[in-house]
């Protein structure tokens, strides 16, 4: 039996995130905040105060990953943290600075969503995002 690993959607799609990630840090490096950072920083402009485990949910993250990257940007001063009431969960919101600095990149990340949709000639953009957001959702 001869495969083709080459095929391999788990090896094309982690060195497509890989290259992704690479890419991303590179341009967020200047502002001193990294994909993974600036994938938080989106998520709380539309879902503050959520607790750490629907955040963690929602962007696909290892609870302790995304714990240690707010952690990060407290310190940086971008993210600011809420304990409940109940002080059985913790949940972040941006801050003033937060927010301008995700104002601040979105000509930046939009002239990279334009290149990396430019890379794709076949199959067209929507179609490769829509088959990522299929294998998102396999359980």
């Amino acid at each position: 039996m001869n495969d083709d690993f080459s095929t391999c959607l788990l090896l094309n799609a982690r060195m497509a995130a890989r290259t992704l990630t690479r890419l991303a840090d590179g341009k967020l490096r200047p502002y001193g905040i990294t994909g993974a950072q600036f994938n938080i920083l989106a998520s709380l402009l539309v879902h503050a105060d959520r607790s750490v485990t629907e955040l963690a949910t929602r962007l696909a993250m290892e609870r302790s990953t995304l714990s240690r990257n707010l952690d990060l940007l407290e310190k940086k001063g971008l993210v600011s943290e809420r304990v409940s009431a109940r002080a059985n969960f913790r949940a972040c919101r941006l801050t003033e600075a937060g927010l301008a600095l995700i104002e601040k990149l979105r000509p930046e990340w939009r002239q990279f969503q334009t290149e990396l949709k430019a890379s794709l000639d076949a199959p067209d953009f929507e179609t490769s995002l829509t088959a990522l957001r299929q294998l998102a959702q396999v359980q």
